[in-house]
């Protein structure tokens, strides 16, 4: 090992700080409760009556981030992972998290196939004109 520090000892980049594994972030978990609703399009809403996530010491701080993210506006778990630049299924396991403390809820985006087609809706407006 060479004596600049730049041996398998070196744990952290001189831009970006401490590495922290991803591993590590869920603790070693590769699922949490409830993940198999948890694809890409699955949406992240924050709870209306969400308690302050910073006040709950056990929830890192990517938790905290993903839960300010969904404050602002709904969140897919791609544009969280993208955003937060962490592999999807280390996302998945921290929404799942944030499900279980009721910090957010999931949702799914309404299939295409399951909205009413454009000719019903312009009758229905028509109907309502001729009303």
């Amino acid at each position: 090992m060479s004596g600049d520090g730049q041996g398998s000892s070196h744990w952290f980049d001189d831009e970006a700080g401490p590495v922290v594994r991803p591993y590590a972030m869920t603790r070693g978990r590769t699922t949490s409760a409830g993940q198999h609703r948890l694809d890409l399009i699955a949406v992240v809403v924050t709870e209306p009556d969400a308690q302050d996530p910073e006040a709950d010491p056990a929830l890192a701080p990517e938790h905290v981030e993903i839960v300010g993210m969904c404050a602002r506006a709904p969140q897919s778990v791609a544009e969280l992972a993208a955003e937060l630049d962490l592999p999807i299924g280390v996302v998945r396991v921290l929404i799942g998290d944030l499900v279980h403390a009721e910090l957010v809820h999931v949702t799914r985006p309404v299939p295409p196939a399951e909205l009413p087609d454009e000719s019903i809706l312009r009758d229905v407006i028509n109907g309502l004109r001729a009303l």
